[in-house]
Order: structure tokens, then C-alpha cells, then sequence
């Protein structure tokens, strides 16, 4: 796996770096060989994963052909629910009948 580092930026390069590696499941990979896995486990976690995937394409398909609706977006939710609503600045209200100084 290979990283390109532009103007010194060794914090933008470890970003893309741990985001490569997340991608390819390194990470997961690691965690997974910490300890032995018996073989029935094995077959176990693969079943589930191949049952996993199965389910998400079968999701994905069924948004594609609009027979469910898609999942909303997290963030534009996050966002609406992060902040109270604004209040509109209170208008003020001149009397026609007191005159206005220039």
C-alpha cells in the first residue's frame, strides 16, 4: 500500500493512510487474528458475513427498483436536529402619528 505525502503533510497522508487500510479491512484482519479461531468458528463468521452481504446487495437492489424507500442521510439529519430553529428579530413598529428625527 502506497501514500503520497504533499508539502510535508504527514497528518493528511496518515488519514488516507488509515482510510486505505480500513477499506481493505486491515484493521478487521488484525482483530481477528489476535486469538485462535477454531474452524467451526470460522465457518460460522464466513456464513454470517456471506449471509450479511447477501442481505445488503438484495437492500441495495431493491432501492435501485424503488420497491423501499432510501435509507436518509445521517448528516443532513444530525444537522436539522443539532441546532434550535432561529427566531425572526422582532420588528419594530414606528407610530405614523410621533415624527422621526434626521
Amino acid at each position: 500500500m502506497q501514500v503520497l505525502v504533499r508539502d510535508n503533510n504527514i497528518d493528511q497522508a496518515l488519514r488516507v493512510l488509515k482510510k486505505k487500510m480500513q477499506r481493505e479491512g486491515v484493521f478487521r484482519e488484525m482483530k481477528r487474528r489476535r486469538s485462535y479461531e477454531k474452524p467451526s468458528e470460522k465457518v460460522a463468521r464466513e456464513k454470517n458475513e456471506a449471509i450479511r452481504r447477501a442481505r445488503k446487495l438484495a437492500r441495495k437492489k431493491a432501492i435501485r427498483e424503488g420497491l423501499i424507500a432510501a435509507p436518509r442521510n445521517k448528516r443532513l439529519d444530525d444537522r436539522k436536529r443539532g441546532s434550535p430553529p432561529r427566531m425572526p428579530a422582532p420588528s419594530v413598529e414606528r407610530d405614523a402619528s410621533t415624527p422621526t428625527e434626521t
